[in-house]
């Protein structure tokens, strides 16, 4: 049985990729920070299909907690026979915009931990765990190669995953350990706040400025995700891989 840890699985990107890998024969851990009721029902939807999954809490802000949730996560694998996992989905975050005069430390420093600093420590936290021929897939942004104003910190950090994804996959790599990040560009999630709910009147100009002509949905990236994490990305590591329909082009 191969198993999968993907975060910020209680909706959008997470929700789809933690039920694409489980359709694809995975065990999944799905972690959620204050959403838990979309992470079950992400657990029973993949439950009811057959497959195995359970949700944990995590904060990836907290990385004082990283050592009891591996400790959560060892006991989970014991518990499906195993000691090790094959697949982790960096894919927890949030976003929230402030033009570049007017961001303070408290919210850059907020985006750090969550955006950087979380997926690293965590990464390094469950590596022992993580067997040998696995794969990190990290969750990135188009905004790195799409400027916007109000993104400067949200992208800055998300561009320092870029750079970090390519470190990991070089130094992992004597372990067969392949590591590769998804860059999705204008997608319908939960992300901002809600903001494609609050805001549905921007989807008309997004969509526009998409070669493909519309909006990306969840399942366009957590497919990708799936796919680079799977025997058919087996040759590909160290790459940023943009999912986004052309957006901006």
């Amino acid at each position: 049985m191969s198993a999968a840890i993907v975060t910020g699985s209680s909706s959008g990107i997470g929700w789809s990729t933690a039920v694409e890998l489980a359709g694809r024969g995975f065990a999944v851990i799905l972690t959620y920070s204050s959403n838990e009721a979309g992470a079950k029902q992400a657990v029973d939807l993949i439950e009811r299909n057959g497959g195995k999954a359970t949700a944990l809490h995590l904060d990836v802000g907290r990385s004082d907690t990283f050592p009891a949730f591996r400790a959560e996560v060892t006991e989970v694998l014991r518990g499906w026979g195993t000691d090790t996992f094959e697949v982790l989905v960096n894919n927890a975050g949030f976003a929230e915009t402030a033009l570049f005069p007017d961001m303070g430390e408290e919210l850059f420093d907020r985006l750090y931990r969550v955006l950087l600093k979380g997926p690293f420590f965590l990464t390094q936290t469950l590596l022992p765990l993580l067997a040998d021929g696995g794969v990190v897939i990290n969750t990135t942004s188009s905004s790195t190669e799409q400027a916007e104003p109000g993104y400067s910190g949200y992208a800055s950090m998300k561009g320092a995953l870029v750079v970090l994804t390519r470190y990991l996959a070089k130094e992992l790599s004597p372990r067969g350990i392949r590591v590769n990040s998804v860059s999705p560009g204008a997608t319908r999630t939960r992300l901002g706040g809600d903001a494609f709910e609050k805001y549905p009147e921007v989807i008309p100009a997004l969509a526009a400025n998409t070669a493909l002509g519309r909006v990306g949905e969840p399942d366009d990236v957590a497919v990708a995700i799936a796919a680079l994490a799977g025997p058919d990305g087996r040759w590909i590591t160290a790459q940023n891989v943009e999912v986004s329909g052309g957006f901006g082009l």
